[in-house]
């Protein structure tokens, strides 16, 4: 695009789309969020903190934006949009929307605008993923007891992902405090294949206890879980939701994060635990530092990865799904959109 030359156009791209793209390519996408992890750290990114609107007669319920940029080659902004109402699920509905628009950098115009419930489910489950190949010690990706505390959209795409990049599980151990959401999702991974048991478990200790990779993907919003004996097995913890752990957890762990000065803010677990130590000697490296080779899995100790959830990994993803769905005739086209 050059002068008078900027197009009028803008285009739509629905979350059906979105999915079968990133249905059809995990592990493309799974190097979409390597890549971006390494810009940000290499300091080709703005990824500005995210602005929470929250409803004091409703605490539950906020909607966040999350501003970001990715410098050269791409040089594209974009700001996700997206609301969470946790009540939504009584009635059926999903309880995260959300939407990403997308800008080119020469006339700042805005050209897309795509539903990224699934998108943001995505960039978040490639996190969770590039971190477990980071943290796993073993030369083959077979997991005796992989746990999920939390077993909705979000648990569902990580074990998507886990399994559509090259890991097996022999044991699902599944808590939610919907009794529902465990069954649902019992139900739905039978598709994937025969796993030798599927064990529901009344607490989430009792998961932890158990499984050498949990991931915790719930809404609590201070932490629940406070025994350290439940890290003597020293297991790899992929904490998504941030806020479950009790600090006394997570001065036990080697600590992983996506960025610390996101991930240490907002009443997160660590921010949590920052406060109470007055520093972050506790924060072990960036999840960048592994990818690079920088520092290693200490196999003596339990393994904690929080990531606050980076702007640049949606608008990353939403850029690739966007040039995939442009590729195949599959977005939606509308000519004349903006004023002249």
């Amino acid at each position: 695009m050059a002068g008078s030359q900027v197009s009028a156009s803008f285009s739509v791209v629905t979350g059906e789309v979105a999915r079968d793209v990133i249905g059809a390519d995990r592990k493309g996408c799974v190097d979409v969020v390597r890549s971006a992890y390494r810009m940000h750290d290499e300091g080709n990114t703005l990824n500005p903190p995210s602005v929470f609107l929250k409803y004091p007669d409703n605490p539950t319920r906020r909607i966040i934006a999350l501003p970001a940029h990715l410098g050269p080659p791409q040089n594209i902004s974009g700001i996700k949009w997206i609301a969470s109402y946790p009540e939504n699920s009584r009635s059926g509905i999903p309880r995260a929307s959300a939407v990403l628009v997308l800008n080119e950098c020469e006339h700042g115009r805005p050209f897309v605008c795509m539903e990224s419930s699934v998108i943001s489910a995505a960039r978040t489950a490639a996190s969770a993923t590039l971190a477990a190949e980071c943290l796993w010690l073993k030369k083959e990706k077979r997991v005796k007891a992989l746990g999920f505390v939390g077993n909705g959209y979000i648990a569902r795409t990580i074990c998507e992902f886990l399994l559509g990049t090259g890991w097996h599980i022999e044991e699902l151990h599944l808590y939610d405090t919907e009794p529902t959401a465990e069954v649902e999702f019992a139900s739905w991974i039978r598709r994937y294949g025969e796993f030798p048991r599927i064990q529901f478990e009344k607490r989430p200790e009792d998961l932890l206890r158990q499984c050498e990779l949990a991931v915790f993907a719930t809404v609590a919003s201070a932490p629940h879980v406070h025994d350290i004996s439940l890290l003597g097995h020293n297991p790899i913890i992929l904490h998504i939701s941030l806020r479950d752990l009790a600090p006394d957890l997570i001065l036990q762990a080697q600590n992983v994060v996506d960025d610390p000065i996101h991930a240490l803010s907002a009443n997160t677990s660590l921010h949590l635990t920052e406060q109470l130590m007055g520093d972050r000697g506790f924060v072990t490296c960036k999840l960048a530092d592994m990818l690079g080779g920088k520092v290693k899995r200490d196999p003596s100790r339990p393994a904690i990865f929080s990531p606050f959830g980076m702007g640049i990994l949606d608008v990353a993803v939403g850029k690739w799904v966007y040039d995939r769905a442009v590729a195949a005739g599959r977005s939606l086209k509308i000519d004349n959109f903006f004023l002249e």
